[in-house]
């Protein structure tokens, strides 16, 4: 392949994982910036939301390839009822886990968070057992340049990676929409800014977090299904992995902005994939976290993130 086909394939790949990533790394952003708590069991919702979306095509008999019909019903149902239920989940976690914890100092409710982790990881393999699941092959696999445009090329454009494309950026560009622009999301910024004075000036604070973690959870069950349909393949302990690279993408970026974790989830896409190719994959998370701490180390507050005010 020659290095600029080499460039263009890579930069597929690293926007398709960033895509996921940024997907993961925005409920990261969303629950610090309304509660202030790193909520470490959102990789495990978006695992879980991979179990869920397997499970309903299994439920509904879909394990084999879907049809043009078949894909544009059943497709946006599996992919609402997976959100619904991840948001959900992620809901009943803030209120038996966080909730009660709400004033307590903030090592208590991160320990919480962990241990919630754990809790998830061990329902999923008490459901799904400790073997990598093989996620059907429901959406059809082609190549756009060779089978769609008739090309004779060494890049490889699949469904696949439009099917990423095509379900994560309006997913992103819709929560943008949600926050900036109606009167929800106003409330949702006005109680990160302050939720005292939010509180006084009418706004219910707790259901504006009710309504954080619903959409965080929701977005991550969008993401683990994608990534089903994307690998094909799903284990038990695959939250961590994800949802280790989409805090990281988070805090890159700067935590609580989501504008930086999405920008800091397709850079954590690019820098992965990249150092997959040319350095080793068992180095990755190293280049990760070594570039983090240089970013880190020249703006402490993330690429996008602003510091925090001073307190007099």
């Amino acid at each position: 392949m020659h290095w600029s086909e080499l460039i263009i394939q890579q930069t597929i790949n690293g926007l398709t994982r960033g895509a996921i990533f940024a997907c993961i790394a925005l409920g990261y952003t969303m629950v610090y910036g309304i509660i202030e708590l790193i909520n470490f069991a959102h990789g495990d919702i978006f695992m879980l939301g991979l179990m869920v979306s397997l499970t309903l095509f299994a439920a509904l008999g879909l394990a084999h390839t879907l049809g043009p019909w078949e894909l544009l019903i059943f497709m946006p149902l599996i992919l609402v009822l997976t959100m619904l239920i991840t948001g959900f989940l992620n809901l009943a976690v803030d209120r038996i886990a966080y909730r009660p914890l709400r004033r307590a100092p903030r090592l208590v409710p991160l320990i919480s968070a962990i241990g919630v982790s754990f809790m998830l990881e061990n329902l999923a393999l008490v459901w799904k057992g400790p073997y990598v699941l093989s996620y059907p092959d429901v959406f059809p696999s082609f190549d756009i340049l060779r089978d769609v445009f008739h090309l004779e090329s060494e890049i490889y454009v699949t469904s696949k990676d439009l099917l990423v494309i095509g379900v994560t950026i309006p997913l992103i560009f819709g929560l943008h929409f949600f926050v900036t622009r109606t009167f929800w999301g106003k409330a949702m910024r006005a109680t990160a800014q302050d939720p005292e004075t939010a509180a006084a000036m009418g706004i219910d604070v707790e259901r504006m977090i009710m309504l954080t973690c619903f959409i965080g959870g929701a977005l991550a069950g969008a993401a683990g299904m994608v990534h089903g349909l994307y690998y094909n393949i799903g284990q038990w302990w695959m939250g961590y992995q994800a949802g280790l690279r989409a805090f990281t993408a988070a805090v890159l970026g700067g935590i609580g902005n989501m504008p930086g974790a999405a920008l800091g989830g397709f850079v954590i896409g690019f820098l992965s994939t990249w150092s997959d190719q040319y350095i080793s994959a068992r180095w990755t998370n190293a280049v990760v976290f070594s570039i983090l701490i240089l970013v880190l180390v020249f703006r402490p507050h993330g690429l996008l993130g602003e510091p925090a005010p001073e307190k007099h």
